[in-house]
């Protein structure tokens, strides 16, 4: 019996002795605390030592050693470069999405840390890989947006306001909302670029997205022949104003294509009047055509449509 509880008392002394080192108490707090959730006695410190997790690549420590700091010192310097090594770890391990959160909190919650610039261009890459086609996922879920660049470059124009990434930003994201066919919204974008930014190198092909957009809208399942007239004219004003440009062939290729729709449309109508035997307003459509669009398919159809009608009478 005596070695029955000889033995009992042994390992009940070995399996509970590692449990004390874990739990100290603090007259402070008049708690028992466990010391692996408290931080080094300064920020600086803290910092150093959740930087060699870093540094070691041991991101699950480094993230924890990092969050402490955040939670235990919110206002000292190094909480700000905790917040952005946070980002650094999320990136690294390729969550970009995650990563975008952490740094986007460096400019909301630290706007005078050294790094904003640094945040920002990272901020924009992040976008540039998500506007590459990666995956819209984080952590293996969906995320709650529908494209992650959308909101990263909406972010990063406002976090730069007039800096140098604010107009290519703006220009990407319209070409981003003109991709999804969201053409309001991206000549939003478009207008943005040339009010806002009129000196950068991306005024002159924000004009010319402008008209794609509104050439786009006429092309859409709700026609609409003013959109397609105002796109026409945006194209022929671009070549005007930027003539020796390299857009300027794609414009003039896209102000033919909508002279043949224009020259389409008013041969429809006239076609239509002279269904319903109203002869002179057919007459009248088929010669704009004649007149207005005379290097186009339609102008010999309309002719045509003419001589047929001279021969009713």
């Amino acid at each position: 019996m005596r070695r029955i509880i000889l033995s009992f008392c042994i390992i009940f002394t070995l399996t509970a002795s590692p449990a004390y080192p874990f739990w100290i108490w603090t007259p402070k707090t008049g708690k028992w605390v466990n010391p692996k959730n408290v931080a080094k006695d300064s920020p600086k410190a803290q910092f150093d030592f959740a930087k060699d997790f870093y540094s070691e690549k041991k991101y699950p420590d480094a993230l924890r050693e990092f969050k402490k700091l955040l939670k235990t010192y919110p206002k000292s310097f190094e909480a700000s470069e905790a917040q952005y090594y946070l980002g650094l770890i999320e990136e690294e391990q390729g969550n970009l999405y995650e990563a975008y959160l952490a740094y986007q909190r460096v400019v909301d919650k630290y706007p005078f840390s050294e790094r904003i610039k640094e945040v920002i261009e990272k901020e924009y890459n992040i976008a540039e890989q998500f506007i590459a086609g990666l995956k819209r996922k984080a952590l293996g879920v969906v995320l709650p947006v529908e494209n992650p660049a959308i909101e990263i470059l909406t972010k990063v124009v406002e976090n730069s306001t007039y800096g140098p990434l604010a107009p290519k930003a703006e220009y990407k994201l319209g070409l981003l909302l003109k991709g999804l066919q969201r053409y309001y919204e991206a000549e939003d974008a478009f207008n943005k670029v040339i009010n806002n930014y009129p000196d950068s190198e991306w005024t002159e092909p924000a004009r010319f997205q402008i008209a794609t957009c509104r050439a786009a809208v006429s092309r859409g399942p709700d026609y609409d022949q003013g959109a397609m007239q105002d796109a026409k004219q945006k194209f022929e004003e671009f070549v005007r104003e930027h003539p020796d440009a390299v857009l300027s062939k794609d414009a003039e290729e896209n102000i033919n294509i909508l002279k043949e729709k224009e020259a389409a449309a008013s041969y429809n109508i006239a076609v239509f009047y002279e269904k319903q035997k109203a002869y002179k307003a057919a007459r009248i459509y088929y010669e704009n055509v004649i007149n207005n669009y005379s290097d186009t398919a339609w102008s010999a159809k309309a002719l045509e449509r003419l001589q047929v009608m001279e021969k009713k009478k």
